[in-house]
């Protein structure tokens, strides 16, 4: 037998300490509740911000796999999975022949380019000063030491890309779980949202998902025409009068890998591959000038073109902005993954501004439907 105002005894327990009976205090307590919770979830994204930059690289990375592996659909009639594998196949094989063809002429030249630049940097410093300019030599040693340094990790990046860091492996191996499946992530997302909201986040999702697909694919035709075209002509040039660029491989490679990066990746390379070219006299370093140009705008005026009408439309101040902030915030990482995170930002806000749309019009139907209901049965005779 229970004792008295046990647990089950609802009669002998009571209203709760907590309750609040004030219908405007409740509400007040849950909206401080409500606000607590978004700020805390803020500070949780900024705390964690790292580890949601790495996920949204994986994110890129699995879409160029599935890009990839629909692309192979058109000519290949095979099964996705199999498609996926010849895409990640197609690229070990691409970086194993890299490394093969020119990992030992990389490695040599990346060793000797901190040096080459810190020399042609000190240069153009003397020669300001010549012209007039206040600049002090200890500026300029320290600048130099500082820009070769930093020159030296990104070629020092280009001659070890084989051996991987943590945070490249992390995203290539999340890429690949998430390319190979991608409808269960979907679905997954879509089960924590209201119901109402669901065919709104598929349709956003499937045009984030396109929108990221042709972007990615600009920046690799970009790259490879880049890159392939660098090389030729700076090859070109020692066919042509005997006297080899130095480090054309080298140079062909950063201007290729930097082209993903827009606007600061060309300005990059195009510094790098005329600091080169003045190290082997003037006529070399205006060849590299002329070669930088002639780059950059066929790349921007023919193949980016051609390009960006099936890509979303970004403003060159918009951009620059997003990675200069998400640079400082996150280093290079964040600089590579500001373009597709801005294109990203801008396909939501749209979609979200074209159901809105959607939704004040029909309102508006509705509105205008029910009044001519009233208005007919105002005027009904009966």
């Amino acid at each position: 037998m229970e004792e008295p105002g046990g647990p089950n005894d609802d009669g002998q327990m009571g209203a709760s300490p907590a309750r609040i009976s004030s219908p405007e205090l409740r509400f007040e307590a849950w909206r401080a509740f409500t606000w607590t919770m978004v700020v805390g979830l803020i500070v949780l994204a900024i705390y964690i911000s790292q580890s949601l930059l790495v996920i949204f690289g994986a994110m890129v990375f699995a879409t160029l796999v599935d890009g990839g592996a629909r692309l192979l659909g058109r000519v290949l009639h095979v099964g996705r999975a199999w498609r996926i594998g010849i895409v990640l196949l197609a690229t070990v094989a691409f970086l194993v022949w890299l490394s093969m063809f020119a990992g030992s002429q990389i490695s040599q030249q990346a060793a000797e380019f901190p040096t080459i630049v810190e020399e042609q940097t000190r240069a153009i410093f003397t020669w300001m000063r010549e012209q007039g300019f206040e600049i002090s030599m200890d500026t300029v040693q320290s600048m130099a030491s500082q820009a070769a340094s930093g020159f030296g990790t990104i070629t020092r990046a280009v001659g070890g890309l084989l051996g991987g860091l943590t945070t490249a492996v992390l995203i290539i191996i999340i890429g690949v779980y998430v390319a190979a499946e991608p409808r269960l992530y979907e679905r997954g997302v879509a089960w924590m949202m209201p119901k109402g909201r669901r065919d709104e986040f598929y349709q956003t999702a499937s045009r984030m998902g396109y929108t990221l697909r042709r972007l990615l694919f600009g920046r690799l035709v970009g790259m490879v025409f880049e890159g392939v075209f660098t090389y030729i002509m700076l090859i070109g040039y020692g066919f042509v009068t005997g006297d080899q660029i130095p480090m054309a491989a080298l140079l062909a490679i950063l201007t290729g890998l930097l082209a993903f990066i827009p606007n600061v990746g060309a300005l990059v390379s195009g510094i790098l591959m005329v600091l080169v070219g003045f190290s082997g006299g003037a006529q070399m370093g205006i060849y590299t000038i002329v070669v930088y140009l002639a780059v950059q705008n066929i790349d921007g005026y023919f193949v980016i073109p051609m390009i960006a009408r099936k890509t979303v439309d970004l403003a060159p101040a918009l951009v620059l902005s997003m990675q200069l902030i998400m640079g400082i915030l996150f280093g290079i990482l964040g600089l590579l993954l500001a373009d597709p995170l801005l294109a990203m930002l801008k396909v939501a806000l749209e979609e979200r501004a074209r159901h809105k749309d959607e939704e004040d019009a029909s309102e508006l139907d509705q509105t205008a439907r029910h009044a001519g209901d009233t208005h007919t049965l105002e005027n009904d005779p009966a």
